[in-house]
């Protein structure tokens, strides 16, 4: 049994397996998103939503616990998953594989990001959910709340991202450092919206559920085109070189 299972573990490990547990992954990750959708548009999760609001202010609904360096750090931290950050990061990160002449993946890059911010402003738009009210709110907000655009778009834009630089590199220990860096990235921008009173619990965790789906559908698209050779292949060569 236990050599099955090893044996098995090893040919999912095989790189033609990958595209197909990406895949597998973003699908799961829609299915659980349409399943928070679903309470969300019931407002089954209006409880649950307002006690962890709750939970997280002080002294009056608009003073979020904790020290005043504490909110401005949020403040810092969730700027991250803002707009013009995220339009700069992939900006640098396509004139990057660009200058390094793999055109066509910054031109997959950048569509696969841009398709996204097309699918959050449609999914805001279609459950149109309010935001908290304003005197929870720590800083100003202008869009509808479901899914959380900056939970969403930092999950697809550094997953992505971190990916793409983790591939590149020998030692496991550095792909492990690379992606848990852009995992607690996704992570702060998330927390820190809950935090400052400007998204609701499940609006963070819908967002970073179908940008992680998104990005994983998006990277196995990637490792296909690769394959086929309509996108350059990631200079991948120390996959199976263990840490010392």
């Amino acid at each position: 049994m236990l050599k099955l299972i090893s044996r098995s573990y090893k040919r999912l490990k095989q790189p033609e397996f990958r595209p197909v547990i990406l895949l597998g992954f973003a699908a799961f990750a829609v299915f659980l998103f349409a399943s928070i959708a679903e309470e969300v548009l019931e407002k089954e999760t209006l409880a649950f939503d307002r006690a962890v609001l709750e939970a997280m202010r002080d002294e009056g609904p608009g003073d979020p616990v904790g020290p005043e360096w504490l909110e401005d750090m949020a403040r810092d931290l969730t700027s991250f998953g803002s707009t013009g950050v995220l339009v700069f990061v992939v900006a640098a990160a396509g004139f990057y594989l660009w200058l390094a002449r793999k055109r066509a993946s910054a031109v997959f890059l950048i569509a696969a990001i841009v398709a996204g911010t097309v699918i959050s402003t449609g999914l805001k738009e279609l459950f149109a959910r309010s935001r908290p009210d304003e005197i929870y709110q720590a800083t100003p907000v202008f869009t509808a709340s479901f899914p959380s655009g900056h939970s969403f778009l930092s999950a697809v834009t550094y997953l992505t991202l971190g990916a793409l630089l983790a591939r590149s590199q020998p030692r496991r220990r550095l792909k492990a450092f690379i992606m848990g860096t852009a995992i607690v990235m996704v992570l702060l921008v998330g927390v820190t919206r809950a935090y400052l009173g400007v998204h609701w619990t499940t609006d963070v965790v819908g967002g970073w559920i179908l940008g992680a789906g998104w990005a994983a559908a998006a990277w196995a698209v990637m490792l296909i085109l690769q394959r086929e050779h309509k996108v350059e292949a990631a200079e991948e060569t120390y996959d199976e070189i263990e840490d010392a």
